[in-house]
């Protein structure tokens, strides 16, 4: 409380200076972390930042992803401090800077600096951020890796018998994977979500209605062989052509839909180590995935969030 109270202190203070917004306003309560709507504008250009097409959004739209981004980064960082007593910085920041100067495709941390400037965002804010995104993963890994079910027997089998078949695939794929809330029903969620990928694209739903990480890169998973797919989605995806959409398929955290963006033949002499070795990560990742969603649903169901007007 007494920290609530010395932000809101500060806030009342900084209203008096010249910023870009012309008033500050507490939006919203995250049990003892506040936000409030500048957050939520820095929040914006760090999101345009990373995924330039939300720019093809209204600013309703943009506006209401950085709030979800920000409530959702405000959970999983009281999570982390209270698990991680003493969470790692130098190697780990390190490894941060060198990601984004990478994505960012310049050559030194100056001219990162300067690129970060030109876009009215914080270097190190970003480099948090990156950094708590990171110890999440490492959080869930460590939690959930005993859990994890992939066994290579089995994977080995059907593997063997994919690679039997005359002809193999490629697919170049995107998903969206969503929930249907209480006053939804199914039909109703994936017409609305249907009409809002017909007026905006795939990828701009993704950022709106996505609940997987994948969403981050507006729902893009890449290409993926046919041979790291279940039976029952390889023989969906058979059926489509280039563009098309599945049909919502139950998930165990939601419904998912998968867009082919390209097929292509598979031609390559498959060696069986090298394939089973990507099946057990490609499996692993989607595993992982799962809880990382299902754990943060959790700890936000044990969270207050209270909004003002």
């Amino acid at each position: 409380m007494k920290k609530l109270n010395l932000i809101i202190c500060i806030l009342f203070l900084l209203k008096s200076i010249n910023f870009s917004y012309a008033e500050f306003k507490i939006k919203y309560k995250i049990d003892d972390e506040i936000i409030t709507n500048y957050d939520i504008y820095n929040e914006r250009d760090y999101l345009i930042f990373l995924r330039p097409n939300l720019k093809e959004l209204s600013d309703k739209e943009i506006l209401e992803l950085s709030k979800n981004s920000l409530i959702r980064e405000i959970i999983k960082k009281k999570e982390l401090n209270r698990i991680f007593k003493n969470l790692p910085n130098d190697d780990l920041m390190t490894d941060m800077k060198s990601k984004l100067m990478n994505y960012s495709n310049v050559s030194n941390e100056g001219e990162l600096r300067n690129m970060l400037i030109e876009n009215n965002l914080d270097y190190n804010l970003i480099l948090e951020k990156l950094k708590y995104e990171s110890l999440w993963n490492e959080l869930i890994f460590k939690k959930f890796s005993s859990l994890l079910k992939v066994n290579e027997k089995n994977l080995r089998s059907e593997l063997i018998k994919k690679i039997s078949n005359i002809k193999k695939y490629e697919y170049n794929l995107s998903e969206l994977l969503f929930e249907v809330e209480a006053n939804e029903t199914l039909d109703m969620k994936y017409k609305k979500i249907k009409e809002y990928i017909n007026a905006k694209g795939f990828k701009n739903a993704t950022y709106t209605f996505s609940i997987s990480n994948s969403s981050n890169n507006g729902g893009e998973i890449g290409w993926v062989k046919e041979t790291l797919l279940s039976d029952e989605l390889s023989k969906i995806l058979r059926k489509m052509q280039r563009d098309q959409l599945t049909k919502p398929l139950k998930y165990p955290n939601g419904y998912l839909l998968i867009k082919i963006n390209d097929i292509r033949d598979f031609k390559e002499v498959i060696d069986i180590e090298k394939e089973l070795k990507e099946l057990v990560q490609y499996e692993t990742r989607r595993q992982l995935n799962q809880y990382s969603i299902l754990y943060y649903k959790k700890l936000k169901q044990n969270t207050s969030i209270n909004e003002y007007q």
